[in-house]
């Protein structure tokens, strides 16, 4: 094997094809070091799940002291150096700030990530226990960091939020952009090939199985043919919506009404009203309005989905 050939024909890719270089640049953030602060967010959010050793609650304040400096010190850091890449005016500082902001929503994304273990407790007949919803369930991390990925997201900060999504997504098959905004008692079933885009909206007690995509159905082109950036282009669920493996939701102005199920494999690009059931009858969709508080043994009927818009 000849290394000095190989090296001559590497370095001159370099200059023919400079695209994917990063010479002469400013710093930036450490996959590495993402993923060790992605693991100790993690220990910070569930203390005693993750640890080698059992963790007695009178060591819980030094074993936090400890996190934190480290998480503290990791984020300031990964954060500066992101805001760099951005051409920020005072990155130093500006990450200092930023850090200490994120930080102080540990205590509250605590209590929502709660609602989220619940859920899939509550979700999966299969489960035994919190202790193994929390071990043993991807949907936990890939929330978890979701949702502080999303702090940083609208705290401004470029790259990291995504490289923090990214760990999760690498790790458990789902990836869940950071600008996603997801309410309460989020469940995940299975994880795997779930996809959720940067202007999607879910309400609370959402349920996913694996294989759905909440994506966009198409990207608007400036004039120069690149897609435009920051408009709406994911769908939004409301409350209590359940979407089954498989099924496939796009555009921005699509809205699945609250307490609707989506059936497996479904292909939406339009809204259905509240209280719907969507599913495939041979090959037509069919939707059916559940009547609240219908009389005993009464049946709605389906109507056909395949033409028009539902307007909710």
């Amino acid at each position: 094997m000849n290394l000095d050939s190989i090296k001559a024909a590497l370095l001159a890719s370099y200059e023919a094809d400079g695209g994917i270089n990063h010479l002469d640049g400013v710093n930036l953030p450490s996959q590495e070091s993402i993923n060790a602060l992605a693991r100790d967010c993690m220990h910070l959010l569930f203390p005693g799940y993750f640890e080698d050793t059992g963790l007695e609650k009178k060591d819980v304040p030094a074993h936090i002291d400890q996190l934190l400096a480290g998480v503290g010190t990791r984020l300031v850091r990964e954060i500066e150096k992101s805001l760099g890449f951005a051409r920020d005016a005072n990155p130093a500082e500006r990450a200092r700030e930023v850090a200490s902001q994120a930080l102080a929503q540990f205590p509250e994304l605590r209590r929502v990530i709660q609602t989220d273990v619940a859920a899939a407790f509550q979700g999966d007949p299969a489960a035994h226990s919190i202790e193994e919803i929390i071990l043993a369930y991807p949907c936990v991390l890939v929330i978890s960091l979701q949702r502080v990925a999303h702090v940083l997201y609208h705290l401004g900060v470029p790259l990291l939020p995504r490289m923090l999504t990214e760990y999760a997504h690498e790790r458990t098959g789902a990836d869940i952009h950071p600008g996603a905004r997801i309410g309460t008692h989020f469940f995940i079933d299975h994880c795997t090939g779930v996809v959720i885009g940067e202007t999607a909206t879910l309400g609370d007690h959402v349920k996913l199985y694996q294989g759905v995509t909440l994506g966009a159905k198409s990207f608007e082109l400036d004039s120069d043919g690149n897609p435009v950036k920051s408009v709406k282009r994911h769908p939004d669920l409301g409350d209590h919506v359940t979407v089954y493996p498989g099924a496939t939701i796009l555009g921005g102005t699509t809205v699945i009404g609250r307490n609707s199920v989506i059936g497996s494999h479904v292909w939406l690009m339009k809204s259905v009203p509240p209280d719907s059931i969507v599913y495939y009858q041979g090959e037509a969709m069919s939707i059916v309005r559940e009547q609240r508080n219908k009389p005993k043994g009464s049946k709605a009927a389906p109507v056909s989905i395949d033409q028009g818009d539902w307007v909710i």
